[in-house]
């Protein structure tokens, strides 16, 4: 007994001493909010009082840098307990992917869902990153929605003094014979995307230009109208300060085969031709700022069945509204339509849109923004009797309650275009409110 007693505290000892080596060898970091939202119209359809809606909701973000050497690291992150309070869970058997860009599916990151496990290996020579890892952002905010994917990734270090290279291979879809995919018959039915980029940075400017290759054979099928989809993007962006200004802009273009039959007799290929960009500008003085946006998503024209035009978004992540396009709105309350088939979703799309906007900082704690924006689509629907989205004004405030949460209200007002009357000039639609207060901590 004697010995049991000193081995066990043998075992204590050790691990006691250790406990700090531990907590050097990992670092973790992520974020939580908790936020209310309430919609006075579900619908913007003129129906009788209508439905409005109003529900809290919370999400939990958690990342974790495991060092096994300097210079090499294993990174996780995860998303727990994303879900409106109280609501009704989603069913494990729902394999639906979150709106929240997660690998994980809703049910699975309304308890725990993974989405980041790679490794980080950072030499002389520049940095590489192997595994399911960060993906979907270039650039400015615009176009961007962050969500993880696999892939191979590679930057340079400083060449020159001021430039970059990022070299990627990213693994979309894999439908190869594997252990859970015996019944595959096809071999060239993969989907891969192929990045390379160059950023220049200097103290007033950062530049950069991409070019991506997307290969997707993942839509063949033994039949006749078997395609696939080949086709590039070039995304040139540029941010500058210039005194008091600071000036964002991006663009990005895709060209080449959205459907390439494997069979050409009855069929006819499908060009790609889609465009997006914006320009931002911020100009700081004193406590008070002032700005404007202009931004453009090309639509689908109805006359060209030969060419997809409307592949491009500004991106889930760009919210430059709180109810036209906006994160928040997109994920937890969903799409927004009125008599119209297509309304406002995720990022923006099929649209020009229009803002200035104005804040005041009367402390280093408080930030107090109104907006006000017009949108307008790039192209209708056949029958369609208007272009018009309509007008918002928002108004938002921000206070820092501690250097690492802060608080956010939120108020928005949407005068409803005719565009989501449809192709009945008759159809009755309503003006709509948003608020939202919103509680973040980053750690």
């Amino acid at each position: 007994m004697k010995r049991f007693w000193l081995v066990l505290l043998s075992l204590g000892l050790t691990m006691s001493f250790s406990v700090s080596a531990f907590a050097v060898d990992v670092k973790f970091s992520g974020s939580m909010y908790a936020a209310g939202m309430y919609v006075n119209k579900t619908s913007l359809t003129d129906a009788g009082d209508g439905q409005n809606t109003a529900f809290y909701f919370q999400r939990l973000r958690l990342q974790t840098e495991f060092i096994a050497a300097p210079g090499v690291s294993v990174i996780t992150r995860a998303d727990v307990m994303e879900r409106v309070w109280g609501a009704t869970r989603t069913a494990a058997t729902d394999t639906g992917a979150s709106t929240s860009g997660s690998l994980a599916t809703k049910a699975e990151n309304e308890n725990i869902g993974f989405d980041y496990a790679f490794i980080q290996y950072a030499t002389p020579m520049g940095t590489f990153k192997v595994g399911a890892q960060p993906a979907g952002t270039w650039g400015t905010v615009f176009g961007d929605s962050a969500g993880p994917a696999f892939r191979i990734w590679y930057m340079s270090p400083s060449l020159g003094g001021n430039f970059q290279v990022i070299a990627l291979m990213q693994k979309g879809l894999e439908n190869s014979y594997t252990a859970n995919n015996t019944t595959a018959t096809q071999s060239d039915k993969d989907y891969e995307i192929y990045v390379a980029g160059l950023i220049y940075r200097t103290k007033p400017v950062t530049a950069g230009l991409a070019g991506y290759f997307y290969n997707n054979a993942s839509t063949r099928d033994n039949t006749a109208t078997s395609l696939k989809r080949k086709f590039y993007q070039v995304a040139p962006y540029a941010l500058a300060n210039i005194g008091p200004v600071k000036i964002q802009a991006e663009l990005s273009y895709q060209f080449g085969k959205w459907a390439e039959y494997d069979t050409a007799a009855g069929n006819t290929d499908v060009k790609l031709d889609s465009l997006s960009y914006w320009l931002d500008a911020t100009a700081n003085f004193g406590m008070v700022y002032v700005g404007g946006t202009f931004a453009y998503s090309r639509g689908e024209n109805a006359d060209t069945a030969d060419v997809k035009e409307n592949s491009l978004t500004g991106g889930l992540d760009w919210s430059p509204t709180l109810i036209m396009w906006n994160e928040d709105r997109a994920v937890w309350f969903g799409a927004l339509t009125g008599n119209s088939v297509t309304g406002f979703g995720t990022g923006m799309s099929n649209a020009y849109l229009y803002q200035i906007r104005g804040g005041v900082k009367p402390t280093d704690k408080l930030d107090v923004m109104a907006s006000v924006t017009y949108a307008t689509a790039d192209t209708t629907p056949a029958g369609y009797v208007s272009k018009n989205y309509g007008y918002e004004v928002d108004v938002t405030g921000t206070y820092k309650i501690t250097s690492n949460l802060s608080y956010m209200l939120g108020i928005g007002y949407l005068i409803t275009g005719d565009y989501f009357k449809g192709t009945d000039s008759n159809n009755k639609v309503v003006n709509d409110y948003l608020v939202i207060n919103k509680l973040t901590l980053t750690f």
